[in-house]
C-alpha cells in the first residue's frame, strides 16, 4: 500500500490473468470509499482484499477495453452491486472480442451496460464528493484510451498511454501512433512535472522522468 497523503491511499495490485497487469484502489481514508481502477483478472483476490480493508468500493473505472484491463469487471460488479464508467467510445471493445483480443487468447471477455464519460468530465465519490478525479482524453493505444488525473495529489492512472522507459502499444486494431504521441506530449506532459504515473504494465513513473527520456524541458 501507498498512502500520496494523509487522506489518501493508492494501492497497487498486480493480477495474473492471461497477462500481468496493474490494477489500482483509489481510497479515500477518511471515508473508506474510493474506486478500483483496471481489475483485469483475480476477482476473488481482489474482493478479500475489499472487504479485508473494510473499503467501500463505490465505481469500477475503465482507462481503455483491453480485456486484460476488464477481466475481473463481472465478477467484481455483481459482487458488489456497483456501477462500470467508461470512455463514450468504449462499446467498440467492450461488446467485440477481437477488438479487446481476448477472442485471441480464447478468453472472450464482454462487459456490457457500462455508463459512459467524456473528456474533462469529474468521477466524485458519493461520500466525499472533494474526493475525485478527472478524465483525460488520451487516443493512441486505443481510441477510447483515458487517464484519470487527481490534481490535489498530483497522481494520474495512464493505462496502456505510456510506461516507465517506452509508450504503449499502438499496433492493436484501432491503435494509431501519431494519436499516441500527440495523447503523450499534449495531455501526458502538460501535467505538472512531480505527478506520479500509474501504469497499467510497469512500475509506476513520474511525469518529469519521461519528459526527460523524450529530452523535452
Amino acid at each position: 500500500m501507498a498512502a500520496i497523503s494523509d487522506n489518501i491511499m493508492i494501492t497497487g495490485f498486480t493480477v495474473k490473468g492471461y497477462f500481468e497487469e496493474n490494477c489500482y484502489f483509489y481510497i479515500d481514508d477518511q471515508t473508506k470509499h474510493g474506486f478500483l481502477i483496471d481489475p483485469g483478472a483475480q476477482a476473488e483476490g481482489l474482493l478479500r482484499m475489499i472487504r479485508k480493508e473494510g473499503w467501500t468500493i463505490e465505481k469500477i473505472l475503465l482507462t481503455h477495453g483491453h480485456f486484460d484491463h476488464t477481466g475481473a469487471v463481472n465478477d467484481i460488479r455483481k459482487a458488489l452491486g456497483i456501477p462500470v464508467y467508461a470512455y463514450e467510445y468504449e462499446d467498440m471493445y467492450l461488446l467485440d472480442t477481437r477488438m479487446n483480443l481476448s477472442a485471441l487468447c480464447g478468453e472472450y471477455v464482454v462487459v456490457e451496460n457500462v455508463n459512459y464519460l467524456k473528456d474533462g468530465d469529474v468521477v466524485r465519490s458519493e461520500a466525499n464528493p472533494a474526493f475525485s478525479l478527472k478524465v483525460l482524453h488520451t487516443p493512441g493505444h486505443t481510441p477510447d484510451s483515458i487517464i484519470y488525473y487527481s490534481e490535489t495529489e498530483l497522481a494520474a492512472f495512464v493505462g496502456d498511454t505510456i510506461f516507465q522507459g517506452s509508450i504503449g502499444n499502438w499496433q492493436y486494431p484501432g491503435g494509431n501512433f501519431q494519436d499516441l504521441q500527440r495523447s503523450i506530449l499534449e495531455a501526458v506532459f502538460s501535467l505538472p512535472d512531480n505527478t506520479k504515473l500509474y501504469p497499467g504494465h510497469s512500475d509506476s513513473t513520474n511525469v518529469g522522468t519521461e519528459k526527460r527520456r523524450y529530452n523535452i524541458r
